[in-house]
């Protein structure tokens, strides 16, 4: 199932929405976002969204608005930011009204600047009332997301550093939040506790220190290939990380000093993350330090949703 586009206008950018028929978690392809929920997922999200709104019994709508009207409205942006979450937007106006007439004017990953039409609309106008609200919540947070997003990576812009989320996501929500991550230009972490190995503080306290005893461990135990990370707040951690071949190195609340001193040390050895006390004030300095990525919880776990609102004609 490809996202419809009626009448919208074309530009050389390559296109970043791909058939939801093919869920991916990671991007593939420059250029390309994939969605990470098949269309069937997609339909028992927004409708269980929809029902837990009581939208399929507005009673303001159906006491207010006669049955056979039409409406038009534009969904706009009313402040700058990236898009994200334009799907489960299409979805929930599709579900209410299977006729309704939608020109998507912008698509996920676009920049957005106060005003811009995002949606063209039309068909009932009870649909349209009812479906609103779930629309808008969806793309708000996560257009959210993405517009923080954006705003890191654009900070670290002319560095080797990506931008990556963290596991601090909202429960049930996680596939969306990353995606969104990935609209607003980040890198995904690992997806969850099964994809890769993060030995962290309080596993080295259960084998009292020893960074090589719980890599090998690590490594006996996770199917080959998996990533072994290990979480390092002191140097002599980090040398004993590279000693025992660890796949990442985790430079946890450290300095920009101590921070910059263990990439010299790793030399291209690992991959070296920066993560703890990481802030947009902060990150430029951090990402100087020679970093490869730096992991910053606050993209999912506190960006403010982006204002966007319909507009009806």
């Amino acid at each position: 199932m490809a996202l419809e586009h009626h009448g919208s206008e074309r530009t050389s950018a390559p296109r970043t929405i791909t058939p939801l028929s093919t869920p991916a978690v990671t991007s593939v392809g420059e250029g390309m976002l994939r969605f990470p929920y098949s269309a069937p997922e997609l339909r028992v999200l927004v409708k269980s969204a929809l029902d837990e709104d009581g939208a399929f019994n507005d009673l303001t709508t159906i006491a207010t608005v006669v049955s056979e009207r039409h409406a038009r409205g534009r969904l706009v942006a009313r402040a700058p930011g990236v898009l994200a979450g334009i799907a489960l937007g299409l979805e929930a106006f599709r579900m209410l009204d299977p006729k309704v007439t939608m020109r998507v004017d912008k698509e996920d990953g676009a920049r957005l600047a106060t005003g811009d039409s995002i949606l063209y609309l039309s068909g009932h106008a009870r649909a349209l009332l009812a479906a609103e609200r779930v629309a808008l919540n969806f793309m708000q947070k996560l257009s959210g997301v993405a517009s923080i997003t954006a705003r890191y990576v654009d900070a670290v812009s002319g560095t080797r550093a990506k931008i990556l989320d963290t596991r601090k996501t909202t429960p049930g929500w996680r596939l969306l939040e990353k995606y969104a991550v990935r609209a607003g230009g980040g890198t995904n972490h690992r997806l969850n506790l099964s994809t890769a190995v993060l030995i962290k503080d309080n596993h080295l306290a259960a084998v009292d220190g020893d960074v090589a005893l719980a890599v090998r461990r690590a490594r006996d135990l996770a199917p080959a290939g998996t990533k072994v990370e290990v979480e390092c707040d002191r140097i002599e951690q980090v040398q004993a990380a590279v000693d025992c071949k660890a796949d990442i190195i985790m430079l946890d609340n450290m300095s920009t000093a101590k921070m910059a001193e263990c990439v010299k040390l790793v030399n291209g050895r690992a991959i070296t993350e920066a993560s703890g006390g990481v802030n947009l004030d902060s990150v430029r300095v951090i990402a100087e330090t020679g970093v490869d990525w730096i992991s910053v919880g606050a993209l999912t776990h506190s960006a403010p949703a982006l204002d966007l609102a319909l507009d009806f004609e």
